[in-house]
């Protein structure tokens, strides 16, 4: 399910970010970047790709946890509850390393 909350939380962080696109994907609302995943919106969090070997800092933060598809670990990929991505500061970090990762990548 959507949280349009949250949403309008990612599109304020991501302002006028060239080369911003959204998606519905994963049940949710995903934003990207030059066409590669930046972040997702959802009920039951905010997802943000951080990449392989990026989300040690992260997964050190209250209310984040590494995401998990199925029986799976995303290595790279973290979701942050509630109380996290509703704290400015560390919706803002958790954007903003999402947004340098996404940047590094070669555009689709």
């Amino acid at each position: 399910m959507r949280d349009k909350g949250l949403e309008e939380l990612v599109r304020q962080e991501l302002g006028d970010q060239p080369g911003l696109s959204e998606k519905p994907m994963f049940g949710g609302l995903a934003f990207l970047v030059n066409g590669n995943l930046l972040c997702g919106a959802r009920e039951d969090g905010m997802l943000v790709r951080l990449g392989k070997g990026n989300d040690g800092w992260a997964l050190e933060l209250p209310g984040v946890v590494q995401m998990v598809m199925g029986e799976r670990r995303m290595h790279g990929w973290v979701r942050a509850g509630a109380k996290t991505y509703g704290d400015d500061a560390l919706r803002r970090s958790l954007i903003e390393a999402a947004l340098s990762y996404a940047l590094s990548l070669p555009p689709k």
